[in-house]
């Protein structure tokens, strides 16, 4: 059994330093590059990772194993070219020495990344990681950092706003104060982990695309989705307008509930614009129409009647609105007079109308799913007598399938069970009993 104690060497710093091509391949030859490299540079780690190869093969030789021991190094102009180069020296390696198993032995997170080289071609049984004891914390922060630095989305998202507060406190110190400037700044980075905690720029970019496909596509919803718009913001100065005219109120109750008894009204018909235009792109689609945009519009009512039903009755506790007046009218023979609906009557009045409301879009929800199955599920019609016809046969069919459950258990197993000579070409008894009730003639 042969073991291959491959030492890796990614950025080739054995050749840079010692002017020697690789592979090094041999216990003297591995010793003796030992001494160069640690000639050259006595602060290299690699000079720990010959040793440990040594190490491992005279180990693996004081246990009776076949060992072949030999650094391989990259290239030092790209990490695809160096990669290659060690496939290469490992290809050769295997040629020449056609090895069972493999031992690595690195001493950086950059050679670890050779490792699946090295396993898509021989065994390892074993992976020896070298890491030089006084420099543990200063190596692990360095390729950390290398690491870091590297990756250029961590790059734009620390070192950046790190570089612009640095840029930005200095100006801002001299003009406004020290205390205002870190408060400025303080304010923009929240800001800023707030926009990336919760994917801002992703759910922009994704309303953009979608934006730009609609307006592509003619959608109906696009015109709709800005009548909304505009219908919001109606909504919000209604509402502020409203809580205006409160003026000095104590607390924040009062006025919220005004500006949501105000805006409701406004924010409900958005709603139903933007839902309405939704529903009619899905309507002119060739797709059939999903259940939730059929109660979507429903929905939406409910919750503002539910919404304007409440803000009413604290508001009217509070005597902020009139009561409400139902005036007297007269339609043919059903008329009434003039009355004054209480708070609670009127927050009932709207508590059952909104679930009137909700029962009546999940009816109509229900009702057109229903047609759009029964669609998909049809062959594209047939006329009458066809489906008395399919009728007939279905009642065939069932009658046949009851005939066959209500059969005898034994006359069933009579019919499976097969004569084993009518099979080998033996004679059926039954046609020798047919054929002497009736001889040929």
């Amino acid at each position: 059994m042969t073991t291959l104690v491959v030492c890796l060497d990614r950025t080739d710093d054995v050749g840079r330093k010692t002017g020697l091509r690789s592979p090094v391949v041999g216990w003297e030859a591995v010793r003796a590059l030992v001494t160069d490299v640690g000639l050259a540079d006595p602060e290299d780690s690699g000079v720990n990772t010959l040793l440990e190869s040594l190490r491992v093969a005279q180990n693996l030789r004081d246990e009776n194993e076949e060992v072949v021991v030999a650094v391989v190094s990259g290239d030092r102009e790209s990490m695809v070219s160096a990669d290659r180069a060690v496939a290469e020296q490992l290809d050769d390696l295997i040629a020449d020495y056609d090895p069972e198993s493999a031992v690595v032995v690195t001493d950086s997170a950059e050679d670890e990344r050779l490792i699946p080289i090295v396993e898509s071609r021989v065994r390892v049984d074993s992976v020896d990681r070298v890491v030089v004891r006084q420099a543990r914390d200063i190596e692990s922060t360095y390729y950390l950092l290398k690491q870091f630095l590297a990756d250029e989305e961590l790059r734009q998202t620390v070192l950046v706003p790190i570089g612009l507060a640095l840029l930005v406190f200095p100006m801002l110190a001299t003009t406004v104060g020290p205390a205002t400037g870190a408060a400025a700044i303080t304010t923009v980075i929240g800001l800023f982990l707030l926009y990336k905690g919760f994917n801002v720029d992703e759910l922009l970019t994704r309303f953009a695309h979608q934006t730009r496909e609609s307006l592509y596509s003619g959608q109906v919803s696009v015109v709709t989705y800005v009548v909304a718009a505009g219908l919001t913001l109606i909504g919000l100065f209604v509402g502020a307008l409203g809580v205006s005219n409160l003026g000095d109120t104590p607390g924040v109750v009062i006025p919220a509930t005004r500006f949501a008894f105000d805006s409701i009204p406004w924010l409900a018909m958005a709603a139903l614009t933007a839902s309405a235009g939704r529903l009619l792109d899905e309507a002119i689609g060739e797709d059939p129409i999903r259940t939730s945009f059929l109660n979507l519009p429903f929905i939406v009512l409910a919750v503002g009647l539910v919404v304007r039903g409440f803000s009413a009755y604290f508001l009217e506790q509070q005597d902020v609105i009139e009561p409400f007046v139902v005036p007297a009218a007269e339609l043919g023979v059903v008329s009434n007079e003039r009355f004054v609906m209480g708070a609670g009557e009127r927050l009932a009045l709207f508590v059952v109308t909104a679930i009137i409301v909700s029962l009546v879009g999940a009816r109509v929800a229900s009702a057109f799913s229903g047609s759009s199955e029964a669609v998909e599920r049809g062959d594209g019609g047939s006329d009458a007598g066809a489906a008395a016809g399919g009728t007939g046969a279905d009642t065939d069919l069932e009658a046949a399938r009851s005939a066959d459950e209500t059969a005898d258990p034994e006359t069933e197993r009579g019919l499976d069970r097969t004569d084993p000579e009518l099979t080998d070409g033996g004679a059926d008894p039954n046609a020798d009993s047919d054929a002497s009730r009736d001889p040929p003639r």
